[in-house]
């Protein structure tokens, strides 16, 4: 809990009024909640704060201001969305080659002289492939995060017309602009914008959208560096993978990694049960890291709710037969 000093602190700014006041002394109490490890908490804390895709918040590393982002000319709908850079390294568990893959990334870029004092560049395509909720978009927020970079989203329903070439000159705004300054992008479900082109089901439009995207990828030259994710990597037109640096692959998370991210999850809760027993870990098995997550902030709210002060290995059972139930 918060200290007296913060919470009196919070209380006489929301009284008053004082909206800046309110801010820093919220953002004094997530960022103690942090230290301590309630995160959590400190999560929730944040979105209720600044909502899910609001400015970063007390812990986000601070980022250079982007300049104003590309619109589609028919609607006005933002081309790109800016997203906040909050999850570090720590905060993300991979399988051993996935993890090995970003620290080189990681490396790379922060080491980019010395790899082109000998006509070397960093990878700067990448595309993550693997099932849903196995850590790739929060790995490009790690990447931002370590890079000190903004974090920006390509908005697929923005970008993708139905009107001939409208979707290759959105493509071209994105380009252009990620072009004139440094960002991570991120190119989520990637099979959208270049799916098989010999794929019948799918109309003209998209068909010439795949050939704008190639040879957008072939002549950037930017600095940004631009991930494309995709759950279905068989979607993928062949000639799409070798435009990419890298290929980095994710998997569902084994035992081991269920146990880091139990440990991880459950920091600061406390709770009758210790999170490297294998009967506990056994239970999570099959599920990807965001039902993992999902599962245990329900299972704490549970505990909350309910007025208990230790989370239960009934709770979790509890939040895990909800899952099952909902696929």
């Amino acid at each position: 809990m918060a200290s007296g000093k913060l919470l009196r602190q919070l209380i006489n700014t929301g009284i008053r009024g004082n909206t800046a006041g309110f801010r820093a002394a919220s953002e004094a109490v997530i960022r103690e909640e942090r230290q301590k490890k309630h995160h959590l908490l400190a999560n929730d804390l944040e979105r209720l704060l600044y909502g899910d895709y609001a400015a970063p918040g007390a812990n986000a590393r601070k980022l250079a201001t982007l300049t104003e982002l590309p619109a589609n000319k028919d609607n006005g709908l933002a081309l790109l969305e800016e997203r906040p850079v909050i999850r570090e390294e720590k905060d993300i568990i991979l399988s051993d080659a996935a993890q090995s893959a970003l620290n080189e990334l990681i490396m790379e870029h922060n080491r980019a002289d010395v790899l082109r004092s000998y006509g070397l560049q960093p990878a700067q395509k990448i595309l993550f492939c693997g099932p849903p909720g196995c850590g790739k978009t929060l790995a490009a927020e790690v990447i931002a995060h370590s890079l000190s970079l903004p974090l920006v989203l390509v908005r697929l329903d923005s970008v993708i017309s139905s009107f001939l070439g409208e979707t290759a000159s959105n493509l071209r705004k994105v380009f252009d602009f990620i072009a004139q300054q440094p960002v991570v992008v991120l190119f989520d479900e990637f099979d959208a914008l270049t799916k098989d082109r010999g794929d019948s089901a799918d109309h003209g439009e998209l068909k010439r959208s795949v050939n704008a995207v190639l040879q957008m990828l072939d002549s950037y030259r930017g600095e940004s560096i631009l991930i494309a994710t995709t759950n279905y990597e068989t979607l993928l037109d062949h000639a799409v993978w070798r435009r990419f640096d890298e290929i980095v692959r994710f998997e569902m998370p084994n035992l081991e990694q269920i146990k880091q991210l139990l440990a991880l999850k459950l920091s600061g809760i406390r709770r009758n049960f210790e999170v490297e027993e294998h009967d506990i870990a056994s239970l999570f098995e099959d599920l990807s890291h965001a039902d993992i997550e999902r599962v245990l902030r329900r299972a704490v709210k549970e505990m909350v709710l309910s007025g208990r002060e230790f989370l239960e290995k009934a709770h979790l059972k509890d939040a895990l037969a909800r899952e099952y139930w909902h696929k």
